[in-house]
C-alpha cells in the first residue's frame, strides 16, 4: 500500500470488497429463486434489527426484549393501515416513531439500571408488550394473530428485495454516522466508565435514554416493514425467544465491530432454514455455537479472517528459526 493511501485512510482491499459485495447484492435477484429471495428479504430486515440492538449495546446496556420494539412498530403500522385505511408509506415511519417513543418512555425509569438489572427489566418489558396485544384483541387478533395487513407491493418478492436493500443500507449508514459522531463517542464513554463520564459532565441517564430512542426507532422501522411484507403478525413473532436470538446474532457476530451484527444476523438467521428436519434443535445449535465463539473467537465471527491471518503469520514465524537451525 502506498504511503499516500495510508495517509488518506483508504484501504483498497476494503474498498474492493465493499464494491464487490454491493454488486452481488444488486444482482442477487437474477440468481435466486422465489424461496431464497424470501429468505434474503428476511435477512435484510434482521440485519437492520440486530444493528439497532448494537446501538443500545454500545451505551453499556444489553436489551433482552428488543423484539418487543419491533412488535410495537409492526402493530402500530399494521393497525393504522388495516383498520384506519392509512397508506403503509405513512404508517411505516409512524411505526418507527412509536417504538422510539416507547423506548424513551421506558428509558426514564430504566436508565439508572445497569448491566444485568437493565437486561432483566428489558426482558420483562418485552413479555409485557406481547401480553398487551390481548388488551385490544379486536384490533390485534391477540394469540390468533393479525392477518390481512396491506402489502407495500404486489406478490412479487423482487420489489421488496430492492426496497429492503435500500432501506437497510440507508439505515446502516445513519447508524454508522451516529456511532462515529459525538453522540456515539458519548455512548461509548458511558459504557466504559459511567463515573468517569459523569465527572466530565456527561449525563449518563440522558445518554442511555438517547441510545434506547435511536435503537428502538430502527427496530420499530424493521417491524413495520416486516408486517407489510409478511401480511401477518402474531405475538410470538416478537416474544422472548426472538429477542434472545437477536442477542445471539449480536454476540456471535461481534459486539466490538460495526460489521459484527451484520455478519452475525446474515449467517445465523439462515441456520434454521439450513438445518431442514433438525430445525427444532436450532436453539441448542445456536447455544453451542455461541459457546464456541466466546471461547475460541472472543471478538466474534467477523474477526475470523483476522484471526486466521494472525495464526498463519505466527506459524510462518515459528518455522524461520527451525530452518535457520
Amino acid at each position: 500500500m502506498s504511503k499516500s493511501k495510508i495517509r488518506s485512510g483508504k484501504n483498497p482491499v476494503k474498498t474492493f470488497f465493499g464494491l464487490g459485495t454491493l454488486i452481488v447484492l444488486l444482482l442477487a435477484p437474477l440468481f435466486l429463486n422465489n424461496y431464497r429471495l424470501h429468505l434474503a428479504n428476511l435477512v435484510l430486515i434482521y440485519v437492520l434489527l440486530t444493528s439497532s440492538l448494537r446501538t443500545i449495546y454500545i451505551s453499556g446496556q444489553l436489551s433482552l426484549g428488543h423484539a418487543a420494539f419491533m412488535g410495537i412498530g409492526a402493530y402500530t403500522s399494521a393497525i393504522l393501515a388495516k383498520h384506519a385505511g392509512w397508506t403503509p408509506w405513512a404508517t411505516i415511519p409512524i411505526g418507527g416513531l412509536s417504538a422510539m417513543v416507547a423506548g424513551i418512555l421506558i428509558g426514564f425509569p430504566f436508565s439508572r439500571l445497569r448491566a444485568i438489572y437493565f437486561s432483566m427489566a428489558s426482558l420483562f418489558f418485552g413479555i409485557m408488550i406481547t401480553a398487551l396485544t390481548g388488551v385490544i384483541p379486536d384490533l390485534t387478533g391477540y394469540l390468533g394473530g393479525m392477518p390481512g395487513i396491506p402489502r407495500l407491493f404486489g406478490f412479487s418478492k423482487i420489489p421488496y428485495y430492492y426496497f429492503f436493500l435500500v432501506l437497510t443500507l440507508l439505515c446502516l449508514l445513519v447508524i454508522y454516522r451516529i456511532e462515529h459522531s459525538r453522540i456515539g463517542m458519548t455512548l461509548m464513554g458511558v459504557a466504559q466508565s459511567y463515573l468517569a463520564a459523569s465527572s466530565r459532565g456527561i449525563n449518563e441517564a440522558g445518554a442511555r435514554i438517547q441510545a434506547l430512542g435511536i435503537g428502538c426507532f430502527f427496530a420499530g422501522l424493521a417491524g413495520a416493514v416486516y408486517a407489510h411484507y409478511n401480511t401477518f403478525i402474531a405475538p410470538s413473532n416478537f416474544s422472548m425467544l426472538p429477542s434472545i436470538f437477536l442477542v445471539v446474532y449480536l454476540l456471535a457476530g461481534g459486539t466490538g465491530s460495526f460489521a459484527g451484527p451484520i455478519v452475525g444476523a446474515f449467517i445465523l438467521y439462515l441456520v434454521p432454514y439450513v438445518m431442514g428436519g433438525l430445525k427444532g434443535y436450532t436453539p441448542f445449535f445456536l447455544a453451542g455455537l455461541l459457546a464456541v465463539v466466546i471461547f475460541l473467537i472472543p471478538k466474534g465471527i467477523v474477526s475470523l479472517p483476522e484471526q486466521i491471518s494472525s495464526w498463519i503469520k505466527n506459524k510462518r514465524q515459528q518455522k524461520v528459526p527451525d530452518h535457520a537451525s
